[in-house]
């Protein structure tokens, strides 16, 4: 039986709430009324407004607009819990940088107190519909502002970290990370404002693009001269240059590495190999290394090529924005992120492709430069099958599709099969675990009705009544699941959904009873 809590609940008294609102890390694993009236009769999982922790009256209008868009209650309930999670729960602190009109934003993952690069620039994506230009500060632009200016200060400080402290300005307590409590890591850091110091290149690509996001949306181009953000591009590509150092030099001697991690752990997954340094990586390819993957798992092989990818197509995409800056480096800045990025897609297509026996032509998952390779792909993005969300390739690409169908099937090591869930996972939560977010970017990649309907039920079917988009869920036990409050995979969700409406809105009008 559940056991039903209305303190959150649209049913809620205003007196219980204004006592104190309850830790949504609990909240959300309990069920709420009022309950969705279709099959799989999802629980609510909203705070009350005066619990939420941003309010948009734009995100408002969506969800209420998306009542006659979305003919499925179980749907609706599930759009409607998921999209706004990240306003409702998970803006931690907004504010200024001391004694400046510096807007900072803290976004943490939802149950995690921390703020990850590439998490916080895709929860803020999942608003990108609504984003327009202005100057209020209650405004989804001012969040956007605030977490691109907080995303440069912490890469001015710490630019091979991966996830960050709340800044000193909120009076918020810094984490403790017990798992990273003994990490070795070169260069150090400092743990007041560092909450994880694991190197992944997607993290900077990550800042790169809620920049273009924020700058498609709003063309305010003013903004980008003010603050940090040339300084933050600049060490972007520092590292970028210092990341295609290679384990040896021409003459066979070890080569210092600008980053190494070890940390004491049962995991394989959590340090890496050779003291830190990770696996060899042979010089020439002129990709960028990577030693963890946005999973936060180490790679096998240090050339990952979706964070490769990512990186190149959003070089491309800040890189007007840089050009159109009137500084003393803009102009030079702008024609270095240009080539990169030309260089970087032309190294992907040479050595990023690789001749699969019953696929053909694939992208690899990773390389290392001497002819190894993984393949397989995670869930977390950037991944293959978000290739072209990255804007890096067509999905009509033959390469793509080749590498799709491979992802999609049992060829994939990390690709679970299931009647709860049939979607790719990963070794972060291992074999059996499929992830939503997989079953979400394959609808988004996808034009086909029939597999796109598929996924939703599927999705829909994977919540456990809970009515919030899990990390991962178990294929064959829908009641074994991880990480019920995951920010990222909810805002995801609402935006898939958006998506539907504009591309194929027949399909929100499916029934899944």
């Amino acid at each position: 039986m559940r056991v039903v809590s209305l303190l959150f609940s649209s049913l809620a008294a205003p007196l219980l709430v204004s006592a104190a609102c309850p830790d949504y890390a609990q909240y959300s694993t309990q069920y709420h009324a009022p309950f969705s009236s279709g099959r799989y009769n999802l629980s609510y999982q909203r705070p009350v407004p005066e619990c939420r922790t941003f309010i948009s009256q734009g995100v408002e209008d969506v969800i209420t607009r998306m009542k006659s868009a979305i003919s499925d209650p179980d749907l609706y309930q599930l759009f409607a819990n998921a999209y706004p999670n990240t306003l409702d729960t998970a803006i931690k602190w907004k504010g200024y940088a001391n004694g400046t009109d510096e807007e900072l934003t803290f976004v943490i993952t939802g149950d995690i107190n921390a703020m990850w690069l590439r998490d916080s620039a895709n929860q803020m994506q999942s608003y990108l519909s609504v984003l327009n230009a202005s100057s209020s500060p209650d405004s989804i632009a001012s969040l956007y502002r605030g977490v691109i200016n907080l995303q440069a200060r912490y890469l001015l400080t710490s630019p091979y970290c991966n996830s960050f402290q709340p800044p000193a300005e909120s009076g918020i307590a810094p984490a403790t990370n017990g798992a990273a409590s003994q990490d070795t890591v070169t260069p150090q850091y400092d743990n007041q404002s560092v909450f994880e110091c694991k190197y992944e290149l997607d993290s900077l690509a990550a800042f790169l693009e809620v920049s273009s996001n924020y700058y498609s949306a709003t063309q305010d181009i003013s903004f980008f001269a003010k603050y940090s953000w040339v300084d933050a591009i600049t060490t972007i590509l520092s590292v970028a240059d210092a990341m295609m150092t290679p384990t040896y030099a021409a003459n066979g001697s070890v080569l210092t590495s600008p980053y190494t991690f070890t940390r004491q752990t049962t995991r394989a997954s959590e340090t890496l190999e050779n003291s830190g340094l990770g696996n060899p990586t042979q010089n020439g390819t002129g990709l960028i290394r990577s030693a963890f993957r946005p999973s936060d798992d180490s790679t096998i092989y240090q050339l990952f090529v979706p964070a490769n990818m990512m990186f190149s197509s959003q070089l491309a995409a800040t890189s007007k924005i840089m050009a159109q800056l009137n500084t003393s480096t803009s102009a030079a800045l702008a024609t270095k992120m240009e080539r990169l990025s030309s260089s970087l897609r032309a190294a992907i297509e040479e050595h990023g492709i690789v001749n699969h026996p019953k696929y053909g032509q694939i992208y690899a998952y990773e390389i290392d430069g001497y002819g190894s390779q993984t393949i397989m792909d995670d869930a977390n993005i950037p991944s293959l099958l978000s290739a072209p969300l990255l804007s890096y390739i067509s999905s009509s690409s033959q390469t793509y599709q080749n590498t799709r169908a491979l992802v999609l099937s049992g060829d994939n090591p990390y690709f679970m099969r299931g009647p709860v869930l049939s979607a790719v996972g990963g070794p972060h939560d291992g074999p059996r675990y499929a992830w939503p977010m997989a079953s979400i970017v394959r609808i988004l990649t996808s034009n086909d009705s029939d597999e796109i309907t598929e996924q939703l039920r599927a999705v829909l079917g994977s919540t456990d009544g809970l009515g919030l988009v899990h990390e991962s869920v178990n294929s064959w036990n829908v009641t074994d699941w991880t990480r019920q409050w995951f920010s990222w995979a909810n805002g995801l969700f609402g935006q898939m959904i958006l998506d539907l409406e504009e591309r194929m809105p027949q399909v929100l009008k499916t029934s899944f009873q």
